[in-house]
């Protein structure tokens, strides 16, 4: 073999493996891009079936709540009425003042227990939900906190009106009355200051904050209910979910909705 020949076979033979270095790397480009398609959406599947059935539990404690609600009403709220009527008859035939006093007493409370199971009742069955605008039904939970006296609730928001579906409404309202419970119950507070506001860029923004003894975030578990419950119900609905507390600092929480772009 002449040199010629044996230059152009290297020649030949470094074209071929140059051409086959780029073959395979171009096959290790795509079929890294295939997997990281893949895992994309697997990803975007597993989210899905995540929010598919955080939405089916929320669907069914909807379901268990307007059950339970129905129940109150038609079963112990006929009762109470019932016991109602008893002792108006019964203060319509006795004749002994002292015994009326009490008799009367009995009435009031038994009145009052009445009205209040039947509040319980609406909002179990989300027909309050549904009849009302957010700015109503979070000033209603604000009033009915501030009347225990337990703890000053302040509400403010930046506009005059805001239509949202009735899952918005939901989430709000049971996120606002979750971090009440919690607030009263755990951190000792004084004052709640509410804040529900809405812009160009956001369709609504929920601002929570106590100004009781807090927590230290490193100790506590993300598994507790009131916590999970409210992070579950956010996501739900694609809203974004942030709290801090800081030991004698109070909590603060907040959950924001982008506007879809």
């Amino acid at each position: 073999m002449g040199k010629t020949e044996l230059l152009i076979t290297i020649i030949l033979f470094n074209v071929f493996f140059v051409l086959f270095v780029a073959a395979v790397m171009v096959y290790i480009r795509k079929y890294k891009q295939r997997k990281r398609e893949y895992l994309n959406e697997i990803e975007v599947k597993n989210e899905i079936h995540k929010r598919e059935l955080l939405t089916t539990q929320l669907e069914i404690q909807q379901a268990t709540m307007q059950q339970i609600g129905r129940e109150l009403h038609d079963n112990i709220g006929q009762k109470l009425t019932l016991v109602s009527l008893y002792t108006q008859q019964l203060l319509y035939e006795n004749k002994v003042p002292e015994v009326n006093e009490r008799i009367e007493q009995v009435s009031q409370i038994i009145n009052q227990s009445l009205h209040d199971l039947r509040s319980l009742s609406k909002t179990l069955t989300d027909d309050n939900i549904n009849q009302k605008g957010i700015v109503t039904l979070i000033e209603e939970e604000v009033n009915n906190t501030n009347s225990f006296k337990k703890c000053k609730v302040s509400f403010e928001h930046n506009f005059q009106q805001l239509d949202l579906e009735f899952v918005h409404k939901n989430v709000l309202l049971r996120i606002t009355q979750e971090f009440i419970q919690n607030s009263i119950k755990h951190s000792q507070c004084k004052n709640i200051f509410i804040n529900l506001n809405t812009s160009d860029e956001v369709l609504w923004e929920l601002s929570i904050k106590d100004d009781g003894i807090g927590f230290d975030k490193s100790k506590i578990t993300s598994n507790g209910i009131g916590l999970t419950n409210m992070r579950n119900r956010a996501e739900i609905i694609g809203a974004i979910f942030s709290m801090d507390s800081q030991i004698n600092m109070g909590t603060t929480l907040n959950i924001t909705l982008k506007k879809q772009s």
